[in-house]
């Protein structure tokens, strides 16, 4: 290798404005995200249809419930890994196309297990496309303002989740549950053909895999001006002695406990987020409520998640794993006061924004928690496999309210349970910070070692 001097890619990211080729990166992300989270909520509005339709109880049900939620497991665990070795584009444009092809075919199924089937496939798509879609914004984010445009696009989640409530609600009475799952499925494969045109791979990952130079100038010139460099590297926070890549990584002595405490917290989440979406509805109309009524205020609770937008501003200045702990500490509290309001349509619109606000606020925060603490080499892996345990949380999610319910628990019990899981969430993030304090410290990767490009 010559003498000249490696330009350093983060150095470039965070020394210019946010340009108008990254917001299209952003953008391109966030509507990933947002039919993603329009997709996995969608199956919990229709379900009081469903069980009116098919005459099916909240046992049958809840293996409908969380079909999606094991083929989003099976989709995480191995999008990460291929997208580490592969890139993050392509398994990203082939996921998007896999869940609306997968949910074209749901809204025609016939059966329950048809629908149960199909949903599994979309879960199996939706899971590899969520991880590519963060761990690209953050690859192409300044370190400044990452954790605030990482939740900022994930925010597109919660907001996807709560515009298939309102979808629902108004399709539901003209088309019938069907046309909801087709809605689903033609807006994502419309997205899959923008974009295998428009979206670019992460240059964070063409220099760390050593892709040709004159590859890496033509992204990158579409943010500023590069000259006519032929070396690249790259600059990033992690554990001392961290030489692993991918799964290893993830799973190596440096990485461990945080990765733990990461998997606990979002499986504690998430068996709040999916017993709450996906039984809401059933659980607001049997305490007295309409059933539209139930479907526009339950969808009131994942529209909350706008608010990761703050907490991302104060993740990128304070400590963020206290700040994401606190987040999930105060809504355990929420979640205890829905139980407590009752039917009262007027106090349960309120509550339950409140709710939704902390909870998918401290939810949507999580991957960007993941995506600083891992380095390039492992980011998708890290993100993804965190994804993939916290869905085992969904999956648990669904069952615990059909099996609370059969123990003849009332609405305010079943509420004061899943507020538990906001604690053990809050407690495991705490942990980390103070594991993650004694053991991070900045490394710069030098071009002749494993972030070394070819000239080209």
């Amino acid at each position: 290798m010559n003498n000249q001097r490696a330009f350093n890619v983060q150095q470039f990211l965070d020394c210019l404005p946010f340009s108008a080729y990254q917001w299209l990166v952003f953008a391109l992300c966030f509507c990933v995200v947002l039919l993603d989270g329009f997709d996995t909520a969608a199956i919990g509005y229709i379900a009081p249809r469903l069980m009116a339709e098919w005459g099916q109880g909240k046992g049958q049900l809840a293996v409908v419930l969380s079909a999606a939620l094991v083929g989003l497991t099976f989709g995480s665990m191995a999008a990460g890994p291929i997208a580490d070795r592969f890139g993050r584009k392509r398994p990203l444009v082939a996921a998007v196309l896999l869940f609306a092809i997968a949910s074209l075919f749901a809204a025609g199924a016939g059966s329950m297990a048809q629908l149960t089937l199909f949903r599994f496939i979309t879960g199996i798509g939706l899971g590899a496309a969520m991880p590519n879609a963060i761990t690209l914004v953050n690859e192409y984010s300044p370190s400044a303002r990452r954790a605030t445009l990482t939740n900022g696009m994930f925010c597109g989640f919660p907001l996807g989740a709560a515009l298939g409530g309102f979808i629902a609600a108004w399709m539901m009475p003209h088309w019938g549950w069907r046309s909801v799952l087709l809605a689903g499925g033609v807006a994502p494969l419309l997205l899959g053909v923008v974009l295998l045109l428009a979206l670019p791979e992460s240059v964070r990952f063409m220099v760390a895999r050593g892709w040709p130079a004159m590859r890496i100038r033509r992204v990158l010139s579409l943010i500023g001006p590069v000259g006519n460099a032929q070396f690249f590297c790259l600059t990033e926070s992690r554990p001392a002695g961290a030489d692993l890549g991918g799964a290893r990584a993830v799973l190596s002595r440096q990485y461990a406990f945080g990765t733990a405490m990461l998997w606990i917290a979002y499986f504690m989440g998430l068996v709040i987020f999916y017993a709450l979406v996906n039984w809401m509805p059933v659980l607001f109309h049997e305490a007295g409520l309409s059933s539209k009524d139930a479907t526009m205020v339950a969808a009131l609770f994942p529209l909350g998640g706008v608010g990761a937008v703050a907490l991302g501003w104060l993740m990128d200045r304070y400590s963020p794993d206290k700040a994401v702990a606190v987040g999930f500490a105060l809504t355990a509290g929420a979640i205890f006061m829905i139980g407590q309001v009752g039917a009262d349509l007027t106090a349960l619109v309120v509550v339950v924004l409140v709710a939704g606000t902390l909870m998918s606020t401290s939810q949507a925060s999580l991957p960007s928690l993941a995506a600083q603490y891992y380095p390039t080499s492992a980011r998708a892996s890290g993100v993804a496999w965190m994804l993939a345990a916290g869905r085992l949380g969904g999956i648990t999610g669904s069952f615990l309210v059909a099996q609370l319910a059969a123990l003849q628990l009332g609405f305010s019990m079943i509420l004061a349970v899943l507020a538990i899981p906001g604690l053990i969430a809050s407690a495991a993030l705490f942990a980390k910070q103070r594991s993650s304090t004694r053991s991070t410290q900045w490394a710069a990767e030098p071009p002749n070692q494993s972030f070394q490009n070819r000239a080209g």
